[in-house]
């Protein structure tokens, strides 16, 4: 099984119950030819780097999924090319790496969401000491001359 993750933007200017049923068209055909979707994750309204069809921000959708080989994949974006509530789409085949890090991220092991926030962040070391040691060479090489 090869692993591929999704990622597309949706025009922000279709109300919400269109927008999901947008990912939820690709989703259910993936299922149809005989995929292993594995996470679906809406990541949101975002602005876009630079605009596109006059838009400037866009719904993110990302969609991870396993299948036996890739000769789905142009097919498929074929389809979003097609799509016009689609503004722009990207396809990356995950390696395991990739695989492991999208894992422990949905299993709050990453990012924002972590579970071990009892921690305490480390202390900071004082500002003054590194200020300090910076000088410190330019007064000996004054002093030398």
């Amino acid at each position: 099984m090869r692993n591929y993750e999704v990622t597309f933007i949706v025009d922000p200017v279709l109300s919400g119950d269109e927008i999901k049923a947008t990912a939820q068209t690709y989703v259910d055909h993936l299922r149809e030819i005989g995929a292993e979707v594995v996470d679906l994750e809406e990541m949101g309204l975002r602005q876009l780097a630079y605009p596109i069809n006059k838009r400037t921000s866009g719904v993110y959708y990302s969609l991870e999924f396993k299948i036996d080989d890739g000769s789905f994949i142009p097919k498929m974006e074929l389809a979003f090319m097609r799509d016009e509530r689609i503004i722009r789409y990207l396809t990356v085949r995950l390696d395991k790496y990739a695989v492991k890090f999208n894992e422990d991220k949905r299993n709050g092991l990453i990012g924002k969401n972590r579970k071990d926030k009892d921690k305490e962040p480390e202390a900071k070391k004082p500002v003054e000491k590194k200020a300090a040691a910076k000088s410190a060479p330019v007064q000996k090489k004054e002093e030398e001359e």
